[in-house]
């Protein structure tokens, strides 16, 4: 009889760990690998890594990209409807800078709409699951109008940092940065392999000010985003001589965790 009940509880907790593994985790893979150390991999990464899954990243112009993750999961980020490549996505994320990041209006055929302010004044927090990607943000605080102004008045908690987990990839969008990071912002960013950057100068924040964020987070890809102002060669000059440049001719990048360059290298995906 003992060795039934064995049995029985044996096979119960494969199914429980089968359905686990099914619906991934509920919480952060990039923060607990970037807490443990370098050397640390979690399991699923590791999966996705050896199954080489791919993940496409298109550029649609401003500071919108498609992501489109392996299971099927369409993201659009600083979603405005105005800038659209494809099918209707599955997950827009916005922030409210000015009117091309964020909507009222979204279409109705979405699924999640995703809003990197709270509601009535307090810090958007967002930790969602949806099929094979995880979707989770950092605040930051949002200038009450445009330009690179220290001494301005702030929103606080206006603009959100999200990051995607999928496939073994931690992916981050900077959002409508208008200042530097703190140890704090950093720490609870944790890894990114690929960061989506705004490079204009002017609207979000200085080139000074974004090109050391980008330093310090040190992701193998950096793809820049609110190209409109800045020579791409200002840019490089002020990152320094340690990332590559990689300059497409196509407007999607695909990528998975085994084929991230050895040199962290910005990608520029052609725009509209």
């Amino acid at each position: 009889m003992l060795r039934y009940v064995t049995v029985v509880v044996a096979f119960l907790g494969s199914l429980i760990g089968s359905a686990a593994a099914q619906q991934g985790p509920r919480s952060s893979e990039c923060l607990a690998m970037a807490n443990a150390g370098p050397r640390v991999q979690a399991v699923s990464f590791a999966q996705a890594a050896a199954n080489g899954d791919q993940v496409a990243i298109t550029y649609a112009g401003h500071s919108t990209y498609y992501i489109d993750t392996p299971g099927g999961v369409r993201i659009a980020t600083d979603y405005s409807g105005a800038y659209t490549t494809g099918r209707v996505p599955d997950v827009v994320t916005m922030n409210r800078a000015h009117g091309t990041h964020y909507t009222l209006l979204p279409d109705p055929r979405i699924p999640h709409v995703l809003h990197g302010w709270g509601e009535h004044g307090e810090p958007a927090k967002i930790a969602l699951r949806v099929s094979d990607v995880f979707i989770r943000n950092v605040t930051t605080d949002i200038r009450r109008y445009f330009g690179d102004d220290s001494n301005a008045e702030m929103i606080r908690d206006g603009n959100s940092i999200f990051i995607f987990e999928v496939a073994g990839l931690c992916i981050g969008h900077l959002g409508h940065l208008h200042h530097k990071l703190d140890d704090g912002h950093f720490a609870a960013i944790g890894r990114l392999d690929i960061v989506m950057v705004p490079i204009d100068g002017t609207y979000t924040m200085s080139l000074d000010g974004i090109s050391e964020i980008t330093r310090r987070l040190r992701a193998s890809v950096v793809l820049p985003m609110h190209r409109f102002m800045t020579p791409l060669d200002e840019f490089m000059r002020r990152i320094g001589q340690q990332f590559a440049i990689d300059q497409r001719t196509e407007r999607t990048l695909t990528i998975s965790r085994e084929t991230l360059p050895g040199t962290p290298t910005v990608i520029i995906l052609q725009g509209v």
